[in-house]
């Protein structure tokens, strides 16, 4: 099949059956919430997140949500049903996390040929976190004093950014200012209009902001870095159709663990960079 111009093109191809099994045969054997709060040392913002995550086999696929976008008894609910009903009829984020599954399911990134494993070291959250936004600004290739457009913001990506000579612009629906007291744009499209790069989390996934970023770093001709805990399967998609590189931590996220885990890093192809 031709490559997906948007998200809606991918779920299409996954439910028509051209990117693997029918998921029609195939169960969402668990889902579940989770609750997460986190407020690093030395930070003073707590970090409030929401997850809804589907396991089919041996994959895991989450989506993070905003508070109240829908309740924990959709658990109850989802379990056992058809992979393919939650792909038709399920709120955005169960679906998202639906299709990062059967993505991740039919294809997952520990047997990658094109991913670069990372382990993040065992450890408290503070070094885990410092270690995971290192590895996602790694995959920057930019000027000194290039804007980086950092859609979703976290403080320790904002510092990383910085160490390699970027200049953030952050934007972020719950938050006002950095942890340096930088203001944060509300407006996506202010920020990808200045950016000479963009950095986008995998909630814009679940927020549907996704595509718009993805059409306008197109349109634009600049790279788009996506760091995925959302849909990190969803995101690899569209690897060099947009997307030129990607962080992809599947489940168990870092944050829920203090022992090493792996992310994996992948860069769209030399020549194949997903521009206009």
């Amino acid at each position: 099949m031709k490559r997906p111009e948007n998200v809606t093109e991918l779920l299409d191809a996954a439910l028509a059956g051209e990117l693997g099994p029918d998921p029609a045969e195939l169960t969402a054997t668990s889902v579940f919430w989770v609750h997460h709060g986190t407020r690093l040392a030395g930070g003073d913002v707590t970090y409030l997140n929401q997850y809804v995550l589907v396991r089919v086999g041996g994959a895991f696929g989450g989506c993070a949500f905003e508070a109240g976008e829908i309740d924990p008894a959709i658990c109850r609910e989802a379990s056992g049903s058809s992979l393919a009903a939650l792909l038709k009829d399920a709120p955005t984020p169960l679906r998202t996390a639906a299709l990062d599954a059967y993505l991740g399911a039919v294809a997952p990134h520990r047997e990658a040929p094109d991913a670069e494993p990372v382990t993040l070291p065992a450890g408290p959250p503070e070094v885990r976190a410092v270690a995971r936004d290192a590895a996602v600004a790694g995959l920057l290739d930019i000027r000194r004093g290039a804007k980086v457009a950092l859609i979703g913001v976290v403080n320790p990506l904002v510092a990383a950014i910085r160490e390699r000579g970027g200049d953030p612009l952050p934007c972020d629906f719950n938050l006002r200012t950095t942890q340096w007291g930088d203001p944060v744009s509300r407006d996506m499209h202010e920020v990808l209009d200045a950016a000479d790069a963009v950095v986008a989390t995998g909630m814009t996934l679940s927020n549907g902001s996704f595509d718009t970023i993805l059409a306008r770093c197109r349109e634009r001709g600049i790279p788009l870095v996506v760091y995925a805990q959302s849909g990190s399967a969803v995101a690899r998609a569209f690897l060099g159709a947009g997307v030129t590189a990607l962080s992809a931590e599947p489940f168990p996220f870092s944050q829920f663990s203090a022992e090493p885990t792996v992310l994996y890093r992948y860069r769209a192809a030399p020549g194949d960079k997903g521009g206009a």
